[in-house]
Formats: structure tokens, C-alpha cells, sequence
């Protein structure tokens, strides 16, 4: 009898799928789900990114929504943990009104949700999710990720530095202690194996997640003297490391790299020449985000309701956004004008090539996203009251991704000193 039930159970679900993927009736509204920290020390970084849903579902809603349907947001903590973020995830999946996941800001979550997107045949969009794992060896056909991943955003940073102090020998890394962080100290240190071998890590430092106190990590890093420090430390554990390593002359007494810097250039005065960046192009004052109008009246209608200009998870929530909403337009577009359903806008979203607030998404065959590196120093404004970022250069995606199917770690140990000399040079980007 219990198999029976299992055997009835299972078919109900497929029937249920089934029926989600048909072509349905035009809604009267569009709900999509968006998964981010709104508690808890990751907030810092996730509420702006949250901001940035209210945002933009305001302003596609203002703009008529899509064709003329409007869109509503349910925001779900991801500071609940993995069980209930699946659980919140499966709830809102089984309801038909719910046709894309904006999911998830933590690369553990991401993770977790993927086998979960193929199961329920939810098109997801993973907005932050960063880790260089989530298609390794595996084909997902409804998780896509238009904003990069860990190896063109890490070894690009390598890069810059190199570029701008080739004489670099001794390197430090704090990153936090999760897969985050060692993912990036592997990729790091593959590139400088890569790019120049005798460079030698004297340090690695992975202090837990939500650390309060980084005297220890200061002193060690201090003792150390490496030339650069390298960091991926983010959110409230980032603004804690500076505000205790900066009295202390640590972030002047090495060249710091921080590569999650840009998030707290408007709350805290960093020193000039710390190399910053935003693991990706989402920076609102990029030459070519200051010269499309619709950024420039984003940035200013966030700062006005918000009370500070947007960073870097802001804008790639509010891209994921605008990559839903030319998935929608292309999948209605192909059905003749009647209302896809979420196979049918999984298929557009697959290969999609759309403008950003920041530049352009573009997804490859397996779902993954070529996303050009902006990197560049903190220096003083003559327009704003904080730090920006100065002499920067725009990476191409493509050529800091390592090819489909191949091991991303391998792959990077390929790469020769004379790779450098075919990337643009720091300044180059105005």
C-alpha cells in the first residue's frame, strides 16, 4: 500500500508540473520570488539588493509592467537557513502564478536550489551566486546565472594587481571561512602560479562568518609584511576587518586588495589606492552606466528613497531584473502574443543577450553568464562626499572564463605571464 501511495503521489506532482508548463491564460499580475539576506550580518550586502527588487518592480510597474501585466515580489530571507530557504522555495514554485525565482544571494543556497529548479522546472535566476561550481558538472536547464562567476572575477583581480605592481613577491589572503572564500584563495593562488610563480603566500586567514573582533588576523597580517593583501571578506565582516585594520595602517602598509570593496565606499574612508571592485560590471559609475540616462535615473531614484547611491548587489539585482523581463517579452514575442509558460520562458532565458543598467548579459550554452570585470583603485570625487573608484580597466568575460567544459582550476593553470599582455591596461577604461 505505501508504494502505491508513493507511485499516486508522484504522479500528482507530474501532473501538477505538467500543467504549470503549459501555455496559460494571461495574469493579472506577475509574482516572482526573490531570495536574499534581509537579517543578520549578511544583510548589509543583501538588503540592498532587496532595495533593488522594490525598485525595480516599482519602475517596470510604472512603465506599464509586462505587456501590461504588473509584477509583484515576495522577498525571502535567506537567513533562515538551507531547509527553509527550500522550503520557501517549494511553497512559492507549487503556486502557477509564480513563472521565475530571483534565487539566491548565498552560494550554499544556490547550490542547494538547483537540483530543486530541475525538479519543479522553475526557471531561476541566480542573481549573486557567484561559485564557479554550480554548473560543474552537471547540465541544469532551468537555473541561469547572468552575472559571472568566481574564476573571471578572481583572476581578474590577480591581474589588475600584477599590472599595476608586477614586482609583487609576497601575498597575504583573508577570506571568510566557507566555500566562498577557499574557492577564491584556490583560484588566487592558481593565478598567481599562473602569472607569475614566484610570487609566495605567506598568510592565509579564514576567520568565521560573522566575526566580531579581527585584532588577531590584523596582528598576523601586520607581522606578515606581504606586499598585497588579498580579500573576498563581504557585507558587515568587511566593514568590521577595515574599521580595525585601518587605525592600525595595515591597508596603507601593503597594497590591499579588496575585492567586495565597493559595497562600503559610501559608509566608510578607505585610504587611496586600494584596489576595489564589484565581481562583475555593476558599478553605477562606470563610463558606460553614466552614459545610459535609464542607470543614471535608477541611481538617483535609489539614493533618493534609500538615502545612498546604489552598490554592486543593487545593480545586479536590479539586472537580473531587466533579464526576466526580455526572457517574458522574447517568450510572448515567439508565442504568437499569448502568454508563455515556464518552459517556454526557460527557453528564452537559454542563450539570452539582453542590455543592463550596466552593460550586457549573455548567457552561453550551458546557462552560465560571460560577465566583463571592473576593477579599479579607490580614489578621492570631486562630485561625491565618499570614495570612488579611479583608473579602471573593463575586462572581457569571455576571456577570463575558462572554456565550456573544461576545469576551471586547470584551465587557469594554462595561462602564461604573456596572457597579461593581452588584457587592457589599468586606466584604459573612460
Amino acid at each position: 500500500m505505501k508504494h502505491i501511495v508513493r507511485t499516486a503521489g508522484t504522479l500528482m506532482a507530474s501532473l501538477v508540473l505538467a500543467t504549470q508548463a503549459m501555455a496559460q491564460d494571461k495574469p493579472e499580475q506577475i509574482d516572482v520570488g526573490v531570495f536574499t539576506f534581509t537579517s543578520g550580518a549578511p544583510a548589509a550586502y543583501g538588503q540592498p539588493g532587496a532595495q533593488g527588487a522594490e525598485l525595480m518592480v516599482d519602475l517596470i510597474n510604472a512603465a506599464g509592467g509586462i505587456d501590461g501585466v504588473p509584477l509583484r515580489a515576495t522577498i525571502v530571507d535567506e537567513a533562515q537557513g538551507a531547509e527553509g530557504v527550500i522550503a520557501e522555495y517549494r511553497r512559492l514554485a507549487g503556486e502557477t502564478s509564480y513563472q521565475v525565482m530571483i534565487a539566491a544571494l548565498s552560494s550554499s543556497n544556490c547550490l542547494a536550489l538547483a537540483p530543486v529548479a530541475e525538479q519543479m522546472q522553475m526557471p531561476t535566476i541566480s542573481w549573486n551566486c557567484d561559485t564557479h561550481q554550480l554548473f560543474l558538472n552537471q547540465q541544469l536547464d532551468y537555473t541561469f546565472r547572468p552575472n559571472g562567476n568566481t574564476i573571471p572575477e578572481f583572476v581578474a583581480y590577480v591581474a589588475y594587481l600584477l599590472q599595476v605592481n608586477p614586482d609583487i613577491e609576497r601575498v597575504a589572503i583573508i577570506n571568510p571561512d566557507y566555500a566562498f572564500g577557499h574557492d577564491a584563495a584556490e583560484i588566487v593562488k592558481a593565478a598567481f602560479r599562473a602569472f607569475k610563480p614566484d610570487v609566495e603566500i605567506v598568510a592565509e586567514l579564514f576567520p568565521s562568518l560573522g566575526a566580531s573582533s579581527y585584532q588577531t588576523e590584523v596582528s598576523r597580517l601586520s607581522a606578515a609584511r606581504p606586499d598585497a593583501i588579498f580579500s573576498n571578506l563581504w557585507g558587515a565582516d568587511l566593514e568590521n576587518f577595515v574599521r580595525q585594520a585601518q587605525p592600525r595602517g595595515l591597508l596603507t602598509q601593503s597594497q590591499t586588495v579588496l575585492a567586495l570593496g565597493e559595497t562600503i565606499l559610501q559608509r566608510i574612508d578607505l585610504p587611496d589606492g586600494v584596489i576595489v571592485g564589484m565581481l562583475g560590471d555593476g558599478y553605477w559609475l562606470t563610463p558606460d552606466a553614466q552614459a545610459n540616462e535609464d542607470t543614471v535615473a535608477f541611481a538617483e531614484e535609489y539614493a533618493t528613497r534609500f538615502g545612498e547611491y546604489p552598490v554592486f548587489p543593487t545593480m545586479k539585482m536590479a539586472n537580473s531584473f531587466m533579464v526576466m523581463k526580455a526572457a517574458y517579452e522574447a517568450a510572448i514575442e515567439a508565442n504568437d502574443g499569448e502568454w508563455p509558460s515556464r518552459d517556454e520562458i526557460a527557453a528564452a532565458l537559454g542563450g539570452i543577450e539582453t542590455a543592463t543598467f550596466t552593460g550586457t548579459a549573455r548567457l552561453r550554452e550551458d546557462n552560465d553568464g560571460y560577465v566583463d570585470q571592473v576593477i579599479g583603485v579607490t580614489g578621492p570625487s570631486d562630485t561625491y562626499d565618499f570614495s570612488v573608484i579611479t583608473n579602471m580597466v573593463r575586462y572581457d568575460g569571455e576571456a577570463l572564463m575558462a572554456p565550456l567544459g573544461e576545469d576551471p582550476i586547470a584551465w587557469i593553470e594554462t595561462l602564461t605571464p604573456e596572457f597579461l599582455e593581452t588584457l587592457p591596461e589599468p586606466g584604459s577604461y573612460k
